[in-house]
């Protein structure tokens, strides 16, 4: 028997799964859909869907960045500005994932 897959599980399952690991990132801290998709099995777009439907709006949000370390035009000065009001590091506007890229893997 196979284990379930993320087409197995349902459209509110997957959302919340996103919230519990978006949750995780400490602040000062920054993960990608990616690397959120990557934890949750799911694709990076899965994950941007998840965070922009509102139902995820108690959730740091604004620590979830595009792969290169840019913010979502729709919502970018305000992500930038609680971003950087946590004291993460910005080059322009994009965020150093080098130096705060959540969980510790390679950018």
């Amino acid at each position: 028997m196979r284990a379930p897959g993320p087409a197995d599980r349902s459209a509110e399952d997957v959302d919340e799964a996103v919230f519990d690991a978006v949750e995780r990132i400490p602040p000062g801290r920054v993960s990608t859909y990616g690397a959120i998709g990557r934890l949750v099995g799911v694709g990076p777009r899965r994950v941007a869907r998840a965070l922009s439907g509102g139902g995820g709006a108690a959730v740091p949000w604004h620590r979830v960045v595009r792969a290169d370390g840019t913010a979502a035009e729709p919502v970018r000065v305000r992500q930038l500005a609680l971003l950087a009001g946590e004291g993460v590091p910005l080059r322009g506007s994009r965020v150093d994932l080098a130096a705060v890229g959540w969980p510790d893997e390679r950018w």
